[in-house]
């Protein structure tokens, strides 16, 4: 590739002149003004535009498309690409795909940096790519036209091919690149009417789908540098502690090693392979200062948001006067729900490879921030970013754990110690005792009721610590970009936010506070559990993950509470939510929810909105005398907006529902002198093989704009599982994961 020439993220649409036998075309995520095309120095063509996303037409009228986010199962290679394809109007077989390096070209327009979260990839790219087609389509229109001297009225694109109309001529991309080259890009593309789609919406086959079934895939912990070293870091066993001091004088001797050192995040092994790098681990005498919390554990965070929850919170929505209304009730229900700390658990454990020379800084890594990773890499270095190559591989699992940068500090510091390529390789037990786990949160929620055994108030406080309370700390701009601590800054010192200080986390109210039932009284409140000594970060759904559970399972117990039939109480509160009527009556429908069950067995429905998606689940189990619990069946029905490709929506909502039932089962990383008890699988289980129930999906059609797709699978499971166990038994399960021994008739 030739350099890539920088400019302003708001530059639009671009082209450049042949290179290498290829035309580049590129679309900028957010602007529209225009300058003119730089050239490269030298003999070499004009040079390239480093694009939010690249179109590369070959001359076998093939195309590539760079892929700037993070492929970690989601499918997003194909969809990508399928945007690109319709309005290029290209099939889908002759497109090929690269990942693209780090450049703030690459920025998702919605999460405005180079990153994967959020569930933005298709809603934040769905215009940008297909501008990008449209463009080179429409220079592909215009060369053609001026070769044959007619109007461009007169010539349409068609499968890799411009046909003139008027007589039938055809002429392949490939023999236009020259051509349409030469032209000026124009200012505006007329995008197809969703009406002519002839790819969006259609099913279709992943485009890696090959690498992935032959292994050919590369993953970052497949990555083989020449020369690479393999390092292990070990970490202090309490949050907040720190390496005192070490005794390596067996360790050093042992085969292959090559270093044991300091660094910023504890304690370096390097040899020639991992197993050395594990064996010299082993031997090594090491002696921690384990500070400030070393005696902190479950039962000091409970009672400190049993506290909270019966304390004052800051105010997040307020409607009414809900407090007023509690005090005067005739009846007053009045519950809580648990949530633990809950692991990422991706099935490839951390690791990522660095070589910091002389000249500059090269990465390999499964990571879903190469904006971070770049950013991270060069103020570690000193280097410019330019400097800072990030190579992208497939993640094994992200779920939001390789948002974060502490993987890719540990290679780059290493790497700059040795002189030489290291790939670091974390342990399962490295992995699952040093994650940024998701917040335990806990829920009080009261509901007020008249003489006529109706709500009359709905008053939710919800306790736990703040993700971005620990991002504004940690972070720096180049790990996280400046907008993320700025208006976390501007939020904390809001007087409005009230409490000691607090302020109200978006990643704890999310799901909550847009609460769409219907209640005249209504009080939001968030508490925030201020020592925040567990290290936190983003689970998929993030605050929507808890604040459904708690929310879905208390909406349950007043439907029950007042005698009604779930489904209907909730349609009945959601007058001024069609949307979300329209996702219910067909989870309603296709779940046979009005048919009768036997004895034992008992459905369980939750509805849930997230990252703009609307998604109900219907949940099918069965619970024997002993109290084994087995969910049959789950039906899924989501409105996500225009769909790019069904098969990627079936699978996410799949996905989605499987790691939130697997934590709603199993999942709880609990703490003991001020670390992480569990280690791996054995102690941290994951759903198994046969666990898993038969799944249904149904995606409600839509023109509207496309939503999230990647989490919003994740939050209603729990909720919908707890509402089946109580149909079928009778019983109300409040904490999570489920006890099946209280279960036991």
């Amino acid at each position: 590739m030739n350099e890539i020439v920088g400019l302003s993220r708001r530059h639009f649409l671009k082209v450049s002149l042949i290179s290498g036998g290829a035309l580049l075309i590129g679309v900028s995520s957010s602007g529209c003004d225009e300058s003119p095309l730089t050239e490269s120095a030298g003999s070499e063509p004009p040079g390239r535009f480093a694009p939010n996303a690249w179109i590369q037409l070959s001359p076998d009228s093939t195309a590539t498309v760079l892929i700037g986010q993070a492929e970690m199962g989601q499918g997003v290679i194909t969809s990508l690409a399928m945007l690109v394809a319709e309005e290029l109007e290209l099939p889908l077989s002759q497109i090929t795909w690269e990942f693209a390096p780090a450049d703030t070209a690459y920025n998702n327009p919605l999460f405005m940096l180079q990153a994967t979260g959020g569930s933005t990839s298709i809603a934040g790219l769905f215009t940008p790519l297909r501008q990008a087609g449209a463009t080179a389509r429409q220079l592909l229109i215009e060369a053609a036209a001026k070769q044959w001297g007619v109007g461009v009225e007169n010539c349409r694109a068609e499968n890799g091919e411009v046909i003139n109309s008027t007589n039938g001529q055809r002429l392949a991309y490939g023999g236009l690149l020259a051509e349409a080259a030469k032209l000026p890009v124009p200012n505006k593309v007329k995008l197809k009417d969703p009406a002519q789609f002839k790819l969006i919406g259609t099913p279709q086959n992943r485009l890696d789908g090959y690498q992935q079934v032959t292994g050919t895939a590369q993953y970052g912990i497949d990555v083989d540098v020449p020369n690479c070293l393999v390092a292990t870091v070990i970490r202090p066993p309490v949050f907040g502690g720190r390496l005192k001091s070490f005794d390596d004088s067996q360790a050093k001797q042992l085969p292959g090693v090559k270093g044991i050192f300091a660094i910023t995040q504890g304690l370096a092994v390097v040899a020639e392979s991992y197993w050395q790098a594990r064996q010299a681990r082993a031997a090594l005498k090491i002696e921690w200062d384990d500070g400030p919390n070393n005696q902190k554990d479950d039962a000091y965070i409970h009672q400190a948001f049993q506290a909270l929850a019966h304390g004052e919170g800051s105010k997040v929505l307020n409607h009414g006067d809900a407090e007023a209304v509690l005090s005067q009730a005739k009846e007053v229900l009045d519950v809580a729900y648990e949530l633990p700390y809950l692991a990422h658990a991706t099935m490839e454990p951390m690791n990522a490879t660095a070589h910091v020379t002389a000249e500059g800084c090269e990465i390999w890594a499964p990571t879903q921030n190469q904006a971070g990773t770049q950013g991270i890499a060069a103020m570690l270095t000193g280097f410019p970013e330019s400097k800072v190559q990030v190579h992208t591989t497939h993640l094994g699992g992200g779920f939001g754990r390789r948002f974060e940068t502490d993987f890719i500090v540990d290679a780059v510091e290493i790497s700059q110690r040795m002189h030489a390529p290291v790939k670091v390789i974390w342990s399962r037990e490295d992995d699952m005792r040093n994650d940024f786990y998701r917040p335990a949160m806990y829920h009080r929620l009261q509901a007020g009721f008249d003489g006529a055994g109706k709500v009359t108030a709905w008053h939710h406080r919800i306790v736990g610590p703040s993700i971005m309370v620990r991002v504004a700390h940690d972070s720096t701009p180049a790990i996280l970009p400046e907008f993320l601590p700025n208006p976390l800054r501007h939020a904390m010192g809001d007087a409005a936010a009230g409490v000691a200080g607090w302020f109200n986390d978006p990643t704890a109210i999310e799901g909550a506070k847009e609460l769409p039932y219907a209640f005249q009284n209504l009080r939001v409140e968030y508490a925030q559990f201020e020592d925040s000594f567990v290290p936190l970060g983003f689970w998929r759904s993030v605050a929507h993950s808890h604040n459904a559970f708690a929310v879905e399972s208390f909406i349950d117990e007043l439907a029950y509470k007042e005698g009604q039939d779930p489904i209907a109480y909730r349609l009945a509160l959601l007058a001024e939510h069609p949307r979300h009527q329209r996702v219910l009556h067909l989870a309603a429908e296709k779940s046979d929810w009005n048919k009768s069950m036997p004895g034992g067995f008992g459905r369980g429905v939750a509805l849930h909105a997230s990252f703009g998606s609307i998604v109900a689940q219907v949940v099918e189990v069965s619970v024997s005398a002993d109290g084994n619990l087995q969910v049959h069946r789950v039906v899924i029905v989501v409105d996500c907006g225009t769909v790019v490709n069904p098969r990627t929506v079936e699978a996410q909502m799949e996905g989605g529902m499987v790691y939130g039932l697997s934590a709603a089962l199993h999942g709880a990383i609990t703490i003991e002198k001020g670390g992480v008890r569990q280690g791996n699988f054995d102690t941290y289980p994951v759903l198994r093989m046969p666990e898993m129930p038969k799944v249904d999906v149904y995606i409600v059609p839509s023109q509207a704009t496309s939503t999230g797709a990647g989490e919003p699978g994740t939050p209603p499971i729990a909720p919908a599982l707890a509402n089946a166990i109580f149909a079928a038994t009778g019983k109300r399960l409040r904490k999570l994961p489920i006890d099946a021994t209280v279960l036991r008739r």
